[in-house]
């Protein structure tokens, strides 16, 4: 009776690892296409809420972009800031527009009403979206320019860590980004289905925010509306030649309400579009509008792979009592190798090296710390802001005790 649950319980592990085994033998990195004169017109969006001491760089970055200057603004939107941010903006070269609102707060409302007022002006084409502790690489208009053109609605670029090489923390996340941000989206642009937002360095052609408006106020606003997005019949390209670096927490103090407004993120967008997304896709029969499905109601990695070692161990045991190799075994184990290909492949995109790989070691006690979230919620208000500390910040603060 043991072997017949402990195989059973296998079978939907086996059939996610499988999923994302398909997806990793399709990452082969995409061909650097050859760019277009620069027709697109953008308007770079980034919305800030109290980022006076960073915003420059990344508006000198995207001031940088090689593009032509009369083809592309920067718009800083400083929502409900209590500091400088549209100030530093202004001085560093940027257009900065304020909101204040405190009772519609969030990156999510910050984008509705910048994108509404780039439609109303009728300046650009396209609007890119990138975070206020960014670096862009100087392709980005061009890789976006370029797909806009052969037809895309929507486009991502790889999003990766900036500071990767803080802390063991910071180069997992940078695998893990490497993994959910690179691997997957390489695997879904080949079999033609969407990407996927990824709330940086994210890109909309101006008729489908007009098509399609954007009014997604969760606290993974990004993920929301690509789910809208699919709903509505278009799909997310990926532009992997180029990039936006964006920077991580690299202590625990600062990284966790980050990681907390994620997961339960995550889970509101499951409980609210997770079988609706699946019934549409079976009712459609579409790939893409269930490959979301999957995507939403596919487990966290970590809890994938947790699920997966205590799989494989019980079966152990049981072949222990047994005497015999358990056919429960085998399932576990396939499981186990499948999400090892998987890894392997992250880490070897993510090009952290062999820093990188002994960092893998640690794996467990992240896994650790991130189920510990699960039993500490946050109750932060579902739409405001949760701003993670930079490492700037961190240092003074703990120089102030």
């Amino acid at each position: 009776m043991l072997t017949t649950i402990c195989t059973a319980a296998a079978v939907p592990v086996l059939l996610a690892c499988a999923y994302l085994c398909v997806l990793t033998l399709l990452s082969r990195r995409l061909p650097v296409p050859v760019y277009g004169p620069p027709r697109v017109r953008f308007d770079l969006v980034v919305p800030a809420h109290d980022e006076e001491a960073g915003v420059a760089t990344t508006i000198r970055s995207l001031l940088a972009l090689d593009y032509p200057p009369e083809r592309r603004r920067v718009i800083v939107v400083a929502d409900n800031c209590t500091d400088r941010t549209a100030a530093s903006a202004r001085e560093a070269g940027a257009l900065a527009i304020e909101r204040h609102d405190p009772v519609r707060a969030g990156k999510g409302y910050a984008l509705e009403f910048a994108f509404q007022r780039s439609l109303a002006e009728g300046f650009a084409d396209a609007i890119v979206v990138v975070d206020a502790d960014t670096i862009a690489s100087p392709n980005l208009l061009n890789a976006f320019s370029t797909l806009l053109e052969a037809g895309a609605m929507a486009t991502q670029a790889f999003y990766g860590v900036r500071n990767g090489a803080d802390s063991w923390r910071t180069r997992l996340i940078a695998i893990g980004f490497s993994l959910f941000h690179r691997v997957r989206s390489l695997g879904r642009e080949r079999l033609r289905l969407s990407a996927g937002l990824r709330g940086n360095g994210m890109c909309f052609r101006t008729e489908l925010l007009r098509q399609v408006p954007h009014d997604a106020h969760s606290v993974v606003e990004d993920l929301e509306y690509g789910i809208k997005l699919g709903l509505a019949g278009h799909r997310v390209h990926y532009a992997d030649d180029a990039w936006v670096l964006g920077e991580m927490a690299s202590t625990e103090r600062a990284s966790r309400s980050q990681r907390r407004r994620w997961e339960s993120g995550r889970f509101q967008i499951l409980k609210r579009y997770g079988l609706r997304l699946f019934a549409s896709s079976i009712r459609r029969f579409d790939a893409a509008l269930l490959d979301l499905a999957v995507d939403v109601l596919l487990p966290p990695l970590a809890r994938v792979a947790t699920v997966a070692g205590l799989g494989l161990a019980l079966s152990g045991m049981c072949s222990l009592v047994e005497g015999h190799v358990d056919v429960s075994v085998y399932p576990w184990s396939v499981c186990c190798f499948l999400l090892c290909v998987y890894v392997l492949r992250g880490w070897w995109l993510s090009e952290t090296g062999l820093r990188g790989l002994f960092d893998l070691l640690l794996a467990p006690a992240y896994v650790t710390w991130k189920a510990t979230l699960l039993f500490r919620s946050a109750g932060h208000p579902k739409d405001a802001w949760t701003r993670t500390l930079r490492q700037g910040e961190l240092n003074d603060s703990s120089e102030l005790g």
